[in-house]
């Protein structure tokens, strides 16, 4: 019995020790894991933040020196009906190439058009009711969209990133901007940049690395009621495509309808995007 006590004891003692190594080695931990979001915190606040304007001045510069790119987007659209905000998804496939040539084609819950710029003319196309308007433009992109809009109100969703203005046009609606942080858009490791114009809140999430370019925005309309949004996520960049000529010249379909864009400074001008058909009736 004596040798037996004498034997048990030490166990007692080694088991004892263990647990005790044990339990000090789940404070260590408990310490570290707690400890370790703190001082992560404290050295990215040592790092100097990214300039928000720096960075979209990178982003601008990257798709001007691009001599032609194409991309996808699915776009959500807020709109207000009998009150409720409602959402609508739009998708985009875009192909650009400089300085003369712009096409967008547009499938969604309310929109199925094609675009067109072939170096003269602009052609917008609407699937639904097989009906196209044509007007004369100027030969480059940027003046191209520019006479669209402001002689018809036509504007298409996200050519600004082919305009070599883009940076320019967004200043000029800039007040405020910030450096949200390095986020990640579906992976991807992004700048998170945030600016306050006006009416609008833009955020833009551009990719880091050698190839900033912009994988999402989201556009905030804060002088309509309910502050409804209009997101894109894009994806499928390609900077180095087949763009053949026949791909920006449009084709009319069979039995396709020519319609006439009246301009914004008549009296009878439509709304912005807006057409009338030669006959009288709308599309």
């Amino acid at each position: 019995m004596q040798m037996s006590d004498s034997i048990r004891k030490p166990r007692r003692s080694i088991v004892a020790a263990r647990w005790c190594w044990r339990l000090s080695s789940l404070v260590i931990l408990a310490v570290f894991f707690c400890a370790g979001p703190a001082l992560a915190a404290e050295s990215k606040a040592k790092a100097p933040e990214p300039d928000p304007d720096q960075v979209l001045q990178k982003m601008c510069g990257f798709l001007k020196s691009q001599a032609q790119f194409a991309y996808k987007a699915e776009v959500t659209d807020d709109q207000a009906d009998q009150g409720v905000k409602l959402q609508y998804a739009i998708d985009l496939e875009t192909f650009v190439r400089r300085p003369d040539r712009l096409r967008v084609n547009a499938e969604g819950d309310l929109v199925n058009k094609q675009f067109f710029f072939d170096g003269k003319t602009i052609t917008l196309y609407d699937k639904d009711h097989n009906v196209y308007g044509v007007m004369m433009v100027p030969a480059d992109i940027e003046s191209a969209l520019d006479k669209a809009n402001k002689d018809f109100g036509v504007r298409v969703a996200l050519t600004d990133l082919a305009s070599p203005q883009l940076c320019e046009h967004l200043k000029k609606r800039i007040k405020h901007s910030l450096y949200v942080g390095l986020h990640k858009v579906r992976g991807v490791p992004s700048h998170h940049l945030s600016f306050d114009g006006e009416n609008v809140h833009l955020q833009v999430w551009i990719q880091t690395g050698d190839k900033p370019m912009p994988l999402k925005v989201v556009l905030t309309h804060k002088d309509l009621p309910a502050s409804p949004q209009w997101s894109a996520y894009l994806f499928a960049w390609n900077f180095s495509p087949q763009l053949p000529d026949k791909l920006f010249v449009f084709a009319p379909p069979q039995g396709a309808e020519k319609i006439k864009f009246v301009p914004l400074k008549t009296d009878q001008a439509p709304k912005p995007g807006t057409e009338t058909k030669e006959k009288g009736g709308k599309p």
